[in-house]
């Protein structure tokens, strides 16, 4: 987790967002900013459907997407929604620790038994859809998928802010990630180079198709 920043005043909100919906988000939820009156989103928060993170807004300040890994991927047009009628200029992508969508394989047995015994399953219909959908929705690892998933945010939507951050269990407070490494490599490289593809990890003998851009 070394790629965090720790964000505990305004002065450590990195630049780039300050005075922008972005930093109003880390004011409310990390230093108990007083709440401002709102009448339209200022921005779009992509999170986790984890039940453990829970943001501290006011009313009508943003559109809210949560989806397993804050994956955003198969809710494009929700987002295309919310810039082009909604109006945000800014999108914050919340990834956390500790996310259950990491190491889908590990759950198998546990989401097939879940399944059949809570659910009223046939065994074999709850394996075929685990492994129907949890290629789509292996995220890898927390860090690297919020990163590249607000790196592809940005070239999808290249007008709008697009911020990943990490929300810790342990404290419940939003960490900036460090993506400066990222962005040289991407303006250096020549477009004969770059590839679109998602390419594939595989996790115990099992392929995921994780969302990295390959440069």
């Amino acid at each position: 987790m070394d790629r965090l920043v720790q964000i505990s005043s305004a002065e450590e909100i990195l630049p780039r967002y300050r005075n922008s919906p972005i930093a109003d988000l880390i004011g409310y939820h990390n230093f108990n900013k007083p709440f401002g009156v709102y009448n339209t989103a200022s921005l779009l928060i992509g999170m986790c459907m984890d039940n453990r993170k829970q943001m501290r807004i006011p009313e009508n300040f943003a559109f809210i997407i949560r989806a397993g890994g804050a994956n955003l991927r198969y809710s494009e047009f929700k987002v295309s929604y919310a810039i082009a009628v909604g109006g945000i200029k800014a999108i914050a992508l919340i990834g956390h620790n500790n996310c259950g969508m990491v190491n889908l394989v590990e759950r198998k047995d546990n989401f097939i038994s879940g399944l059949v015994e809570g659910a009223g399953w046939e065994r074999d219909a709850a394996e075929e859809h685990f492994m129907q959908y949890a290629p789509q929705f292996e995220i890898g690892n927390e860090v690297d998928f919020t990163l590249s998933e607000a790196i592809r945010m940005r070239k999808r939507y290249p007008k709008i802010m697009v911020a990943p951050l990490l929300y810790k269990i342990e404290d419940g407070m939003l960490y900036h990630i460090r993506d400066s490494t990222l962005q040289p490599l991407i303006q250096k490289t020549p477009p004969e180079f770059q590839v679109t593809r998602e390419p594939e990890i595989s996790v115990r003998g099992y392929n995921y198709i994780v969302a990295f851009d390959i440069i």
